[in-house]
């Protein structure tokens, strides 16, 4: 079987590829030229550049190619100018499903990794509900908007595909909760928020979990949430956090989420300044304010097997070991 990764030098593609390797796939990595190899350096990894910006350099790049599965996981999660969400993940989407189709690819299945972000701040009316399938998306970022149209055009066509949902997903390489980490480390923990907030997470392993499992059982068109099935107080991942770290002094501040406003407002404005992409932007604002992040993995477990393997104190135990081995912290 020969599957092909795109966004296969990111953090979860990496992972990926790597259990793609474990499993016996004759596995290729799509990568740019400036893409890092550094978590690809097995040997029997096949590299392929893609350009996701043209459909017709895709036509020209993956034909003659016959891959069984296509795991798209390429995209960005934070961009300077917000028409980049739109031309990378959403536009970049659509090329390369438009050139697997021009050049007549047979392909069993397409995997598109989305997110819950696709389904913005619904059931924030306190007791949270859980976000189900069957919610309208209602997407409160540029990120979640992008998202949501490629999902659209996936769906429009007559490739066969599984949607992947997960909520915050974490785990060693990733480096927007890593952040959080090193504050931590720095001695300082900045909360957001009074209200109550739910908050899920997804440890990158399980991720992989569920792409696999799709491949297996899933059936075409179907969309599913992932998570470890457990729901936490906005505290609990710094505590965790804290205490792999062997609880360091530390700060806590909670501000009002008018203070986290000014602060990815400066943030963005900065960031456009020097060039360099932050964090700390009006999508984050966004992200952070919202205060129900609980979604129904269900359909997950029941129609694929899915059987999450890592809670939250397990996967930041691992996390910050790993950050720690590889001298991140």
């Amino acid at each position: 079987m020969k599957i092909l990764v795109t966004g296969a030098s990111g953090f979860i593609g990496s992972f990926i590829v790597e259990e793609a390797l474990r499993r016996g796939f004759e596995t290729w990595a799509a990568v740019r030229g400036s893409s890092s190899r550094e978590y690809l350096r097995d040997e029997r990894i096949h590299f392929l550049e893609l350009n996701l910006s043209s459909k017709e350099q895709l036509m020209e790049q993956l034909r003659g190619k016959d891959f069984d599965y296509v795991v798209h996981a390429a995209g960005v999660t934070k961009c300077l100018d917000k028409a980049d969400f739109h031309r990378i993940n959403t536009e970049g989407t659509r090329h390369l499903i438009d050139a697997i189709m021009a050049v007549s690819m047979p392909i069993r299945l397409f995997i598109f990794i989305s997110s819950l972000s696709i389904f913005g701040a619904i059931r924030e009316q306190q007791p949270y509900e859980e976000i189900r399938e069957s919610d309208t998306p209602q997407p409160n970022t540029e990120y979640g908007r992008s998202k949501l149209a490629a999902e659209q055009y996936l769906a429009s066509t007559s490739l066969p595909y599984v949607i992947l949902r997960p909520t915050g997903v974490y785990g060693p390489r990733e480096k927007d909760y890593f952040i959080m980490a090193k504050s931590i480390k720095q001695h300082s923990d900045f909360a957001v928020g009074f209200k109550p907030q739910d908050i899920t997470f997804v440890y990158v392993q399980d991720v992989v979990q569920a792409v696999f499992l799709a491949l297996e059982k899933g059936k075409t068109g179907r969309k599913y949430f992932l998570s470890d099935g457990q729901v936490y107080r906005s505290t609990t991942f710094s505590n965790l956090i804290h205490e792999a770290l062997g609880r360091p002094w530390w700060i806590r501040i909670t501000a009002p989420v008018w203070v986290l406003r000014l602060v990815t407002f400066f943030g963005e404005h900065i960031g456009r300044l020097t060039g360099k992409v932050t964090a700390l932007n009006n999508d984050k604002y966004n992200i952070l304010k919202q205060r129900n992040w609980r979604c129904d993995i269900q359909p997950a477990i029941e129609e694929l097997g899915y059987a999450p393997q890592y809670d939250l104190q397990r996967g930041v135990s691992e996390t910050i070991r790993w950050y720690q081995e590889n001298h991140w912290l």
